[in-house]
């Protein structure tokens, strides 16, 4: 949460400081403005990855500046200079950034899907339907966006936050519109569906997981070890999860309550959720997407929503799974459909937990190269021992000439002294 210190008002300066330098005191409304500039968001918007739903809310800092009314026209010149200079270019993560590519921020995978958070879904589905070459960064939940969210983007070290300014953003800089061909009356219906899935149906699912947090666990089987990257046993992360949990349930609860679905019965949401699903399943009607044959981003949000229903584990009851199953079979065959068009890794990234499993991996050493390197080391090794045992037996055979040469001049001499005692 931002400090009060980072949200100073702008202090006046007085007549005496004004008089001599205008263009200083330009200059410290600048440093002021930049400071306002760097306000994130409230502390419920940094949570960990079991609160999603309501992670991404859209707040926004007051960043303008108050300017002097009496400044003459050279002061006037002066204060843009002054801004140009105060300018700084903002740092991101991905220092040595390639470009054109765009490095993805989100949470870490489960076994059942992608990600739990629904907006970190949508933007990797939109950014495979986009066809952009993108990399996802482990971060193991360390990092959060300047306006404290998951997911968000860098490309071309520049940061951009929030799900659907992420793909308003990149659409326009790639040329990467998916809702290109779309009526005015269709653009109309897509944005009142996306309203609904995102402030409506998120937080009935937003409702269930914070009212069951053992359950949430155990139906999207989180890893709390690999996804907070701790060495710690699961056991202990599950005990402190819960107890964390339960503090930072008061503030979930509260802002369900505050968006107005919490002030109801846990029956009466869980029926406001199935007439949201009742609703999108007569808009799709017999259609492969919702448009049509080709997906839009409603699609992207629909997919990124109905999986979290969809894929929770078998072994734990939720109604509105049970719902979607039994009345609303089409809407289950468009999460299918999407699943195959952009995870054709799925089952990768599920067991392997991998970040970047739609990225190419180094090949590894074939079976032919490594018995020929064998073969060869082998080789090599028969030659060295070969030159052993040949050094080996011309050291023995010069031992034994030297041997022999002492019986030679002993033979001879003993031949001469029985030739003297002859004569």
């Amino acid at each position: 949460m931002a400090t009060e210190v980072d949200n100073k008002p702008l202090t006046a300066a007085t007549e005496e400081e004004k008089k001599p330098e205008q263009p200083v005191a330009a200059e410290k409304k600048e440093d002021s403005s930049a400071a306002a500039a760097a306000v994130t968001a409230t502390e419920g918007d940094k949570k960990p990855a079991t609160g999603e739903g309501a992670g991404e809310n859209h707040a926004a800092a007051d960043t303008g500046a108050g300017g002097d009314g009496a400044a003459t026209s050279a002061e006037q010149a002066a204060a843009p200079a002054a801004k140009k200079e105060k300018e700084v270019k903002p740092l991101v993560h991905k220092a040595n950034f390639e470009k054109d590519v765009v490095y993805l921020y989100q949470f870490t995978r489960t076994p059942l899907l992608p990600s739990m958070s629904p907006y970190c879904l949508k933007v990797e589905t939109w950014l495979r339907l986009a066809g952009l070459k993108y990399e996802n960064v482990d971060h193991k939940l360390k990092l959060r966006s300047k306006k404290g969210q998951l997911p968000f983007v860098e490309v071309n070290g520049e940061e951009i936050a929030d799900s659907a300014i992420i793909i308003k953003e990149l659409a326009q800089r790639y040329e990467k519109d998916l809702d290109a061909a779309l009526t005015q009356e269709q653009r109309n219906i897509a944005h009142a569906m996306i309203s609904m899935l995102e402030n409506h149906l998120i937080w009935v699912l937003l409702f269930w997981r914070s009212k069951n947090p053992d359950q949430m666990i155990k139906g999207y089987k989180v890893n709390l070890q690999h996804a907070l990257g701790s060495r710690l046993p699961n056991a202990v992360l599950n005990f402190l999860f819960k107890f964390q949990f339960g503090r930072k349930y008061l503030q979930g609860a509260k802002k369900v309550k505050a968006q107005g679905l919490g002030v109801h019965k846990p029956e009466e949401i869980e029926e406001f959720g199935k007439q949201d699903l009742k609703v999108l399943s007569e808009l799709l009607a017999d259609k492969p997407f919702f448009f049509g044959d080709e997906p839009t981003t409603l699609d992207c949000v629909a997919f990124s929503v109905l999986a979290q229903v969809h894929y929770i584990s078998d072994e734990v009851k939720y109604a509105l799974k049970e719902f979607m199953q039994e009345n609303c079979p089409n809407l289950v065959g468009h999460v299918s459909r999407i699943k195959e068009r952009c995870f054709a890794d799925w089952d990768d990234i599920c067991t392997k937990l991998d970040l970047n499993a739609h990225l190419p991996k180094p090949e590894p050493e074939t079976k032919e190269n490594k018995e020929g390197a064998d073969s060869e080391k082998t080789a090599e090794q028969d030659k060295n021992e070969s030159e052993k045992e040949l050094e080996k037996d011309n050291s023995n055979e010069k031992t034994e000439k030297k041997e022999e040469k002492p019986e030679k001049a002993a033979v001879e001499e003993n031949k001469e002294k029985e030739e003297a005692a002859a004569k």
